[in-house]
C-alpha cells in the first residue's frame, strides 16, 4: 500500500473499497458509567481472576497499538480493564468487525471509541481513520487476526495492522510508534462464572526499527515478528495450564 493509495480514493486497487469518512468517539458521560461498572463490578463480579502479565509493557502515554488476540465477546472490556483508564488515565479505540456492530453491542461500541471494518473489504477511508488517530498520540486496538476465534490456535493474521503502523510511520517519521502483542486466555471458549483469565503482554514491537525497509517489506517483516510474538505468548499460555 502507498502513500497515494491512503490519501486518493481513486486508487485503483481492488481490496480497497472507497467509502465516507469514518469518525469515533468516546462519550464522556457514558465512560463515567461504563468504565468503573465494568473495572470494580462486572469484572471483578463474573471472573475468579483476572491475571495480568507483562504489566512494564502497559503503554501509559504514545501512539500505540495494541494487538490482542481475539476470543470472547468479553475482550474489548479487559482490554480496557487491563490498560484503560483506571490503570493509564487513557481511553483505547477500537477496530472490530461489522459483526460487532450490531444491536445493543454496536450501541455501546460505537459511544466508547469503536469503529467498523470489514475485514473481507477493508476501506481506505477506515485506514486513513485509523492512522489519523495514532498521529494524535492515541491507543488504537486492533484484533490482528480480523474476526473473533473462539479455539487457543493463532489464526493467520490480517496484513492490515502492519500496513497501517508502517503508512503512519511513513507519513509522520518521528512517530515513536508501538505494537504490543496481547495474548488473552480464558477458561473456557464461553466463559463461565467465576472462571480465570490471563492476560499477558508481549515486549512492544518498536515500528521505527523497521524504518530502514520499503513499505511494503516492512510491512511483511512487522506482520511476521507479530505473529511469532503471539504464537510465543499463546505457547507459554498452553505450557502453564497443562
Amino acid at each position: 500500500m502507498t502513500g497515494s493509495e491512503l490519501t486518493n480514493p481513486k486508487s485503483d486497487n481492488s481490496t480497497l473499497q472507497s467509502s465516507q469518512p469514518v469518525q469515533s468517539r468516546v462519550s464522556p458521560w457514558l465512560t463515567k458509567i461504563i468504565y468503573p461498572l465494568g473495572q470494580y463490578i462486572v469484572l471483578p463480579g463474573f471472573f475468579r481472576e483476572i491475571e495480568i502479565i507483562g504489566k512494564e509493557y502497559i503503554p501509559h502515554s504514545g501512539a500505540v497499538i495494541l494487538a490482542p488476540t481475539h476470543r470472547t465477546r468479553w475482550d474489548t472490556l479487559i482490554t480496557s480493564y487491563t490498560v484503560g483508564p483506571y490503570v493509564t488515565g487513557r481511553s483505547s479505540r477500537f477496530m472490530v468487525s461489522v459483526d460487532e456492530m450490531k444491536g445493543i453491542q454496536g450501541w455501546f461500541v460505537r459511544r466508547l471509541g469503536g469503529f467498523a471494518i470489514d475485514t473481507t473489504k477493508p476501506s481506505i477511508a477506515v485506514i486513513r481513520h485509523s492512522i489519523e488517530l495514532l498521529h494524535q498520540g492515541e491507543m488504537l486496538t486492533i484484533f490482528p487476526e480480523g474476526n473473533l476465534m473462539r479455539d487457543r490456535v493463532l489464526h493467520p493474521l490480517k496484513e492490515g495492522l502492519a500496513r497501517i503502523a508502517m503508512q503512519a510511520v511513513s507519513l509522520k517519521p518521528d512517530l515513536d510508534l508501538k505494537i504490543i502483542p496481547i495474548n488473552l486466555d480464558y477458561e473456557h471458549p464461553y466463559p463461565k462464572f467465576r472462571d480465570r483469565v490471563t492476560v499477558e503482554l508481549g515486549k512492544p514491537l518498536q515500528v521505527n526499527d523497521y524504518q530502514q525497509f520499503s513499505s511494503k517489506t516492512g510491512a511483511k517483516k512487522i506482520h511476521q515478528d507479530l505473529t511469532h510474538s503471539l504464537e510465543d505468548l499463546m505457547q507459554q499460555s498452553l505450557q502453564k495450564s497443562t
